[in-house]
């Protein structure tokens, strides 16, 4: 059924699984609004063991995604009926969780009879910025979170060149283990962000890997083992500059490859993604560097930058209304090719 046919109806319902996190959004493609925006975490649940246990994750979503949804659609006021279109996320991600959400998409699309397509994660994570703002192409895209360090030239829609990825650890995935070699707590970007404001950022040179090199490739995992070793010789009594330099070097080497591609590209638009976007620092530095090299920044909203199925409807809209949508024999793709273009 094509979607701007007069019988259907231009209400996206989003759907979001591919890690922890249950997550159903109502989106208007005309309107271009966001009816509903709901995300169960299951922070809780994998708090005990440090870090994200995939078999666990998928076993919660299918106890959470109906009520997850069911509470989308009543946020929206609407019943299940008046939606025109499904998007759901088939890649990447945990295997499970992905077949989970890609599941109860197709059993919907098939009782209601309307189209569904498959959203990349990744992809949405770079386009969540377009809810709020308006971005003309190209522009230089960072997505960072705990799964992904990736910074991509996007052309337009659906033409996003791979420029540099991290090698090893992500971002997001050096904080955590981190914070769980400190006995932080779980997860630990949120963690280190607020403890490294009562420390000292330039107490400790740790390595920034990479960051004086022309190619826009990341390592986070020496980072990683030098605050280790860092911690095991001289103990914890300064734990707020440790965490404070960590985090500093981390943000550095960040926003160093991004203002770098972008001017080498002479493309003056930087979009942030992913949930380490959701970093003060991080923010605080972008903004500032952008701003002495003219760059314009955007950077979505905190509840925007994590996981969420706002950016699943909106990016799943934009290749619905140009006519793409899936069929059922769609799959989920755990891991995206090592030098894959979106």
């Amino acid at each position: 059924m094509p979607l701007e046919s007069p019988n259907c109806k231009p209400l996206v319902l989003g759907i979001e699984t591919s890690c922890d996190e249950a997550a159903a959004s109502v989106y208007d493609g005309i309107s271009h609004k966001i009816h509903s925006h709901i995300v169960a975490s299951q922070i809780d649940v994998h708090r005990m063991y440090g870090g994200v246990v995939p078999e666990i994750a998928s076993r919660e979503h299918l106890k959470t995604l109906p009520l997850v949804i069911d509470k989308a659609l009543k946020q929206a006021s609407i019943c299940i009926s008046q939606i025109g279109a499904v998007a759901v996320t088939n890649r990447p991600g945990l295997i499970g969780s992905l077949l989970i959400g890609l599941s109860y998409a197709k059993g919907l699309a098939y009782q209601l009879d309307i189209p569904f397509v498959g959203v990349d994660h990744i992809e949405a994570h770079s386009m969540a910025a377009h809810l709020e703002h308006h971005i003309n192409y190209p522009y230089i895209a960072l997505v960072v979170s705990g799964g992904h360090t990736q910074l991509y030239y996007v052309e337009s829609l659906g033409e996003f060149q791979l420029m540099g990825k991290t090698l090893d650890d992500a971002a997001g995935e050096a904080f955590d283990k981190v914070a769980k070699f400190l006995k932080l707590g779980f997860p630990g970007g949120p963690i280190i962000d607020q403890l490294s404001r009562e420390g000292n950022r330039q107490a400790i040179n740790f390595p920034k890997s990479f960051i004086n090199e022309d190619h826009f490739q990341f390592s986070f995992s020496g980072l990683k083992t030098a605050v280790t070793r860092y911690v095991q010789c001289h103990g914890e009594s300064n734990l707020a500059d440790v965490v404070a330099s960590f985090q500093e070097a981390i943000v550095d080497v960040l926003l160093a490859k991004t203002v770098r591609l972008s001017l080498q590209k002479k493309c003056p638009r930087v979009v942030l993604g992913g949930g380490v976007a959701c970093n003060s620092r991080l923010r605080e530095k972008m903004t500032q560097e952008c701003t002495k090299k003219d760059i314009q920044l955007f950077i979505p909203s905190p509840l925007l930058c994590s996981d969420n199925a706002a950016m699943i409807a909106y990016t799943g809209w934009q290749y619905l209304k140009r006519g793409k949508s899936d069929s059922f024999d769609l799959n989920a793709v755990p891991v995206l090719a090592p030098d894959s273009y979106l």
